[in-house]
């Protein structure tokens, strides 16, 4: 037997104790039996079944059968799709065969023949029995299959090779979706609709698609969001978003009065689609069941029957696989975004001067990066400008960061000092008090002269020195008061470097991110910044901005960027 989906290991679950009464029950059958619920997991065994198969029943409990007993003639894991047993379990009925193999507790093969049958567990709750006998090994080997034979099973591997490959090489639901459609249609079915549960748990019609001749044809009419699921509705769409085993369907399963909104919806579907057989299964992992994935036909004559349904349950297991990294890759980067959104500040207004900045964070979601940039009043009227990049691409990275720069403001703010004086401070602190390795930064102040003119004294710790861009399109990387960046250990003196903004002119504080790209020397990145900058003076800062970082960062950088612009007036 085996369930809708694997629980862990083996396709566990938390072991349970045997029902005291089911296990007298099969006690008393006088050959080795065991049963399991409708998922497939063992819930009773007996003493026959412990001995021929070298198993105490905590061994079975709670435990998927298949995957703890089921394997082939070399002793592989049987797959799903070959398994007759389980087609008789999804189909509910009474079967038997020989030929088949167990494996026993102690490694050894098991020919075996089985009796499989519905059976009662406790007067509402259907289980199935089964019945295990031991097969002497035949004594010739059995006729080979022949090419026309083993074909399908050939294409049903290649197909779940395929489902695999192209499924898992995507990390976005959309796209996910679609190549799970173009898989399945029309290659197995006119017709394919998928339910998703979403992380509030409703559910919603994603896609509903089916095949008109090479094109495949989308009914945003049909999709949209659902009733919720029913706690203990039979019918099979329902069953499926539960997470329990995959199912047939056709238009009569839904004539019958309706037991949930749910049941409506299918309802209007079958009727709307023309679909005459369906096959349903859960989209689910080992950690949540995130919808269900319907097959129908409504052209094919050949109805979709029980030995259908492993491949499809297949298909929609590595399908769950690829929506839950989608969906796991999505919210980690929304995490990410969001708390560096929050750590990033608002600039703040000053009198004379545009202000703007920019963080790109990395492509990887997983990667939540250190670069940040700060703006803000000084005590005595002037405004601090700093940009810098933390060591690291992980939490731990952006919470140095915060403590970095919430470090620098109140050093900033206390200190009538120079931004070389309080940088060196800073790196004196920062390997005792903060969970900062090594960083580099920039830090200046800004203030305007007597005459009306705006006048920039830095210190640079080993950061990449500032873009400074003239009206007229002339542009100069300012690489004074360069130091040694923070975290080392070595406090050698630092120093400030003074200039002054020409009328109209543009400084660029920026993170490595946006300069470096693999394979491409720092000269390089810098010389591309200088001309693209040049080129941008005379856009608005906004537009200065966003086009210097759509044309410069490298398609290929997997870096975040920190970009922080400052415009002088036009006129003293």
């Amino acid at each position: 037997m085996a369930a809708a989906e694997d629980t862990g290991a083996l396709g566990s679950r938390p072991p349970a104790a045997a029902d005291a009464g089911l296990t007298r029950a099969i006690e008393a059958i006088g050959t080795a039996a065991y049963v399991v619920d409708e998922e497939g997991h063992v819930i009773a065994v007996n003493t026959h079944a412990e001995r021929l198969l070298a198993r105490p029943a905590a061994e079975f409990l709670g435990r998927d059968a298949h995957d703890l007993l089921h394997r082939d003639a070399h002793g592989h894991l049987l797959p799903r799709s070959r398994c007759s047993m389980r087609q008789a379990f999804h189909a509910g009925r009474t079967a038997q065969a020989a030929g088949d193999h167990f494996e026993c507790g102690d490694g050894s093969l098991l020919p075996i023949s089985w009796l499989i049958t519905p059976y009662d567990v406790d007067g509402h709750a259907v289980g199935t029995l089964v019945l295990v006998h031991a097969q002497r090994p035949p004594e010739t080997d059995s006729p080979a299959e022949t090419a026309a034979e083993s074909m399908p099973e050939l294409e049903r591997l290649a197909l779940l090779a395929e489902t695999t490959t192209r499924l898992t090489s995507t990390l976005d639901v959309e796209e996910a979706l679609r190549r799970l459609v173009t898989l399945v249609v029309p290659r197995l079915a006119d017709w394919a609709v998928v339910d998703l549960i979403t992380e509030r748990d409703e559910v919603w019609r994603a896609v509903v698609v089916h095949a008109e001749g090479d094109a495949l044809v989308r009914h945003e009419d049909l999709q949209g969001p659902m009733p919720p699921v029913p706690e203990e509705s039979p019918m099979p769409l329902s069953r499926a978003l539960r997470g329990v085993a995959s199912t047939l369907a056709g238009p009569e399963t839904y004539r019958r009065e309706p037991d949930s909104g749910i049941a409506v919806e299918q309802h209007h579907l079958f009727e709307a689609t023309g679909i005459r057989s369906a096959a349903i299964a859960p989209i689910r992992t080992t950690r949540a069941v995130l919808g269900a994935l319907t097959l129908g036909r409504a052209k094919d004559p050949v109805d979709f029957s029980t030995a259908d349904l492993p491949l499809i349950e297949d298909i929609a297991r590595r399908a769950g696989l690829a929506l839950d990294n989608a969906r796991l890759y999505q919210r980690q980067r929304k995490v990410a975004e969001t708390m560096q959104n929050h750590l990033l500040p608002q600039m703040p207004r000053v009198p004379g001067l545009q202000m703007t900045a920019r963080y790109l964070p990395a492509p990887d979601a997983s990667q939540v990066g250190g670069d940040w940039y700060d703006a803000f009043p000084l005590s005595d009227g002037a405004t601090a400008l700093a940009v810098g990049d933390v060591v690291g691409h992980d939490l731990e990275a952006a919470a140095g960061m915060a403590q970095l720069r919430n470090m620098l403001r109140a050093y900033a703010w206390a200190l009538q000092e120079p931004p070389s004086g309080i940088v060196a401070r800073l790196d004196e602190a920062v390997m005792h008090i903060t969970d900062v390795t090594m960083a580099t930064m920039i830090f200046a102040r800004i203030e305007e002269r007597e005459d009306g003119n705006w006048e920039l004294t830095w210190t640079n710790a080993g950061h990449p020195p500032p873009l400074l861009i003239s009206h007229d399109g002339l542009a100069e990387y300012l690489t004074d008061g360069h130091g040694i960046l923070l975290g080392t250990g070595v406090h050698g003196p630092r120093t400030d470097a003074t200039a002054l903004l020409p009328p109209g002119s543009t400084l660029l504080l920026y993170t490595d991110g946006l300069i470096e790209a693999v394979g491409r020397p720092l000269d390089e990145g810098l010389q591309h910044l200088r001309r693209h900058a040049a080129a941008l003076a005379h856009r608005p800062l906004a537009s200065f901005t966003d086009q210097v970082l759509r044309r410069v960062r490298h398609a290929h950088n997997d870096d975040d960027v920190a970009l922080l612009a400052v415009r002088a007036p036009t006129r003293p």
